[in-house]
C-alpha cells in the first residue's frame, strides 16, 4: 500500500478490492460462456452484459491503480479525469493523489445510478469527496464541457466508448499530461479506433503499451 495512505483509507481500499477480486471468478465466467457460445461482439456491450455488470465493481487492478497514484505525484497533477467510475475504487488513488500534492480535482463519470450512489458513500467515507465531482450519465453528456489544462486521465471503460471519450478529453489535456487506458493490450484489436486517435500525429501523443497484466496504455501529450 502507497505509504502516505492514513489506516483508515487503506482499510477502505483493501476491503472494497477484496470485494472486486471475489466477483472476477463470476465476471471471466461468464464472459468465457458467452465468448465460447459465440455470443459476444468484445466491441459493443449487449443489453444482457449491461445487466450482469450493472452490480459489479470491477475495480482496477491494485499495481494499475498504484501505478495511477504515483504517476499523478510525479505530474504534480491538480486537474484529474477519470472515465469510469464504477464503485470509485480507483477514484479514491486519484483524489488522494490530488490531495497529497496540495489540492485540485478529480472529474469522474459513471451511467450506473446505483454505482454512482456507492462511489459517493466511498467518497464521503474516505473524506475525499471535497476533491472529487462525480458526474452521472453518458460519458458523451458529460465529458462534453470540461476545463483545462487537465494533468492526467484514466480510462477504464469498455473499448466502444473509448474513441469517443479521447477525442472528448484529448484536447484539454495539457502538454506533458498522461493519458491511461485500460486493457489495451488484451483486447487491442477492439481498441483499434482508440489506437489510431493517439498514434495520430495531429493529436499530438506518444503512446507505449506498459506491461501490465491485461496491458496498460500510456500516453503523453506532446
Amino acid at each position: 500500500m502507497i505509504p502516505t495512505f492514513e489506516p483508515e483509507l487503506a482499510a477502505l481500499i483493501a476491503r472494497l478490492e477484496n470485494a472486486s477480486s471475489k466477483q472476477f471468478a463470476e465476471v471471466e465466467a461468464y464472459f468465457g460462456e458467452r465468448a465460447r457460445a459465440g455470443e459476444l461482439d468484445w466491441r459493443r456491450l449487449d443489453e444482457r452484459s449491461h445487466a450482469f455488470l450493472a452490480d459489479k465493481m470491477i475495480a482496477l487492478e491494485p499495481d494499475k491503480s498504484r501505478f495511477c497514484y504515483l504517476t499523478c505525484r510525479a505530474l504534480q497533477a491538480k486537474r484529474v479525469v477519470e472515465i469510469g467510475t464504477s464503485f470509485g475504487v480507483s477514484t479514491l488513488y486519484l483524489a488522494a493523489a490530488v490531495r497529497d500534492t496540495g489540492g485540485g480535482i478529480v472529474i469522474g463519470t459513471e451511467y450506473e445510478p446505483a454505482k454512482a450512489a456507492a462511489a459517493r458513500r466511498h467518497f464521503a467515507e474516505a473524506k475525499l469527496d471535497g476533491y472529487i465531482e462525480l458526474r452521472e450519465g453518458d460519458l458523451r453528456e458529460t465529458l462534453e464541457h470540461l476545463e483545462g489544462p487537465i494533468d492526467f486521465v484514466l480510462m477504464d471503460i469498455w473499448s466502444e466508448l473509448a474513441r469517443p471519450a479521447i477525442e472528448l478529453v484529448a484536447p484539454h489535456v495539457r502538454r506533458g499530461g498522461v493519458v491511461i487506458c485500460d486493457n489495451t493490450g488484451q483486447f487491442a484489436r477492439t481498441y483499434a479506433d482508440y489506437f489510431a486517435y493517439v498514434n495520430d500525429p495531429a493529436n499530438r501523443f506518444m503512446t507505449q503499451t506498459l506491461p501490465f497484466e491485461g496491458g496498460l496504455e500510456f500516453s503523453v501529450r506532446v
